[in-house]
């Protein structure tokens, strides 16, 4: 007689790594995208307006369902493609950057908290409906009430911050359920655009990342029915993966927004045509103290760019793992990706700032925008505390000790 297994379906579809293959060709989808972006990155960015247009030039580049599985009709690609792709539109446009790289993170749910008989039927909805995902799920803006209500619930209160909320299809909202049997529970709700009861509130008008749609949503007695519950938050290791997932996505960010500052910046130094009187040069871009200031940025730079290619293959290595993954292992790549998110942020921070050292007070008019650049990372840096990141990664090298989960840890 011979003996058969029976095997449990992967945790998630995500296995293995990207092929280089897999790397080049989302590469060229994104770098297309990234330079019709950058054609009036500007001028969108003072208009302030819904990215409506830019958000169906995500869909129709198929960048939204890049990381959804093959057999549903998604692109089957891994979590270092992603991570590429949001690095190199931000390069151009880091508002849409960011609004890409959430709806990664959100949709990314399904995998995660979704049960398994309910993950084809929210994964295919995503994929025909060509949803982008936006959230409401700020964790220092609590100010949600979901309570019981028949089969379903009733959802109250408002989220500041909600990005993708002003474009997309599905809106994710994470609240705690006040009563009845599943009283304490952490709920994944998710809510079609223009649900009754939800308001859009148009006020995101800040300094930078102006079109990443971060509006406040207010719930006004708003119905939760069963088919909207995508699932409730467990213990599991692989199901916090998302608070990863998202700080990886930062440091890709902000490693695309040096990036870019140093490629716009370059274009304005050569195009520069003398040079400080005090020089012995005769351009700019022959100074010595230009041409220091550009080894010293562009190595920064490339230092995090190593980095970033090492963590984000680790973060697919670690994923693929699926129910196997261990608080160890997931411990492990939160410090990793922390890392990252330090020397991104303070890099990019570092490099947009000092750029204009090299190009000069001509640089800083309106028309030229490469103020842009440090607008968006001083905003997007705030997102969470730097410095925090910087405790984690030294108290775990000093004492192993690892940060509680949670949405920034």
């Amino acid at each position: 007689m011979i003996a058969t297994t029976s095997l449990a379906p992967p945790r998630t579809h995500w296995s293995g790594i990207a092929t280089d293959a897999e790397l080049a060709r989302w590469d060229a989808v994104a770098e297309a995208v990234a330079e019709t972006l950058g054609a009036d990155a500007l001028a969108r960015d003072r208009a302030n307006a819904q990215p409506f247009a830019e958000a169906r030039l995500l869909q129709d580049a198929a960048l939204t369902t890049l990381l959804d599985p093959v057999e549903f009709g998604g692109g089957g690609a891994h979590w270092e493609t992603a991570a590429r792709v949001v690095r190199i539109i931000a390069r151009r446009d880091a508002s849409i950057a960011q609004l890409l790289g959430y709806h990664y993170i959100n949709e990314a749910n399904i995998a995660l908290v979704a049960a398994p008989d309910e993950r084809e039927r929210w994964f295919r909805s995503s994929i025909d409906g060509r949803w982008i995902w936006g959230d409401s799920v700020n964790p220092v803006d609590p100010n949600l009430t979901l309570t019981v209500d028949g089969d379903g619930y009733r959802l109250d209160g408002f989220k500041r911050y909600s990005t993708g909320s002003g474009v997309g299809e599905a809106l994710l909202i994470n609240a705690v359920v006040e009563d009845g049997p599943d009283a304490g529970a952490f709920a994944y709700l998710v809510l079609p655009h223009g649900h009754p009861g939800v308001e859009l509130v148009d006020d995101w008008d800040n300094l930078g990342q102006r079109l990443s749609a971060s509006n406040t949503v207010t719930y006004r007695n708003v119905r939760v029915d069963p088919e909207h519950v995508l699932g409730f938050g467990t213990d599991e290791p692989i199901q916090s993966f998302v608070t990863p997932g998202i700080q990886l996505m930062f440091g890709n960010l902000y490693l695309g927004i040096a990036e870019g500052a140093l490629a716009q910046a370059r274009d304005l130094t050569v195009a520069r045509p003398n040079a400080w009187f005090l020089s012995e040069a005769s351009t700019y871009r022959d100074d010595p103290f230009v041409r220091r200031l550009y080894g010293e940025l562009v190595s920064k730079t490339a230092a995090v760019s190593a980095l970033a290619d090492r963590v984000n293959r680790r973060f697919d290595e670690t994923i693929a793992l699926g129910a196997d993954v261990s608080a160890k292992d997931r411990a492990r790549l939160a410090v990793e990706v922390a890392q990252l998110k330090v020397v991104a942020s303070d890099t990019a921070t570092d490099v947009a700032h000092r750029v204009f050292e090299a190009t000069g007070t001509s640089s800083t008019a309106s028309r030229v925008g490469l103020d842009l650049h440090w607008r968006n990372i001083r905003t997007h840096s705030l997102h969470d505390p730097v410095d925090y990141k910087k405790l984690e990664v030294g108290a775990h090298f000093l004492t192993g000790a690892v940060q509680p989960i949670s949405l920034y840890t």
